[in-house]
């Protein structure tokens, strides 16, 4: 079945280990027949991009890897069949000697993921360490991440993880059959404060239901003790918020999450008459 990657968004502290690992074991060293020496600055094999959600003061941070997917159905062996190959664990590799001068390859890839040397005339990217994979150990992005956030190993080892996974885009997915497999891809969250501006006080344990105006999925939480309330790995969707509590008017808003995460700030209940 081959090797895969896994990385899981939810242990990912943004240390960026990985990143400075991959320029640590390619720059300036020549992994032939492999790979040639990356750059030293402008090409980034292993890249964590660090995403800011909501809005100030709820405020959540993901990073998320980029890297070469080594595609089952890779779109660069497709470009250039004779330039890229596939090893037999898996691993896409652009052969430095035969995509010599090649710099539509750049261009082939989805995901962003192969770069130009412009010293070498050469399109590179991520080999997997294959080089250290020969040599019975895993790729260096892998060996230093401290949370075990980025794995590397036989797929059969990861099933039940890959059955949860994502592919980080989904809309080309069943194409390129990808190969490294993604954990906890954040969604959107909605989130809010239930205030008590005549008293001036937050509303503690009031009931919050929202509605999924478009599919129809209902879901409840309560305030907590700062009148804080979060719904985490939502749609993107538009929402009906009902906000209820004891002794106050019900109180119904609509909010959307379909462009961005949404902190829809305080929520504010009046006391009933009765």
């Amino acid at each position: 079945m081959g090797k895969v990657f896994l990385f899981d968004v939810a242990k990912c502290n943004g240390c960026r280990n990985c990143q400075i690992a991959c320029k640590d074991e390619h720059v300036d060293n020549d992994w032939s027949p492999i790979s040639k020496p990356q750059p030293d600055t402008g090409h980034f094999w292993c890249r964590i991009e660090e995403k800011v959600r909501g809005q100030v003061p709820k405020v959540k941070i993901a990073y998320l890897m980029h890297r070469c997917q080594h595609c089952a159905d890779a779109p660069c062996m497709k470009a250039s069949p004779e330039a890229v190959y596939r090893r037999e664990d898996g691993l896409v590799i652009i052969d430095p000697e035969a995509a010599q001068g090649k710099r539509e390859l750049v261009e082939a890839c989805p995901y962003g993921a192969i770069f130009w040397n412009e010293e070498l005339a050469l399109p590179q990217k991520c080999t997997g360490c294959a080089h250290l994979v020969d040599a019975g150990e895993v790729p260096h992005c892998v060996d230093v991440c401290p949370h075990e956030a980025l794995r590397f190993g036989e797929e059969e080892d990861f099933a039940a993880e890959i059955a949860a996974s994502d592919a980080f885009m989904p809309e080309r997915a069943h194409t390129d059959r990808p190969r490294t497999y993604y954990l906890n891809l954040p969604k959107r969250f909605l989130a809010g404060i239930v205030v008590d501006p005549e008293a001036d006080e937050v509303v503690v344990g009031a009931k919050v239901t929202v509605e999924n105006l478009d599919s129809g999925e209902v879901m409840a939480t309560e305030a907590d003790e700062f009148g804080d309330f979060w719904f985490h790995q939502v749609s993107a969707a538009r929402w009906r918020v009902y906000v209820e509590a004891e002794g106050y008017l019900t109180r119904v808003i609509e909010a959307s999450t379909v462009e961005e995460d949404r902190n829809m700030g305080p929520v504010e209940l009046y006391a009933s008459e009765l």
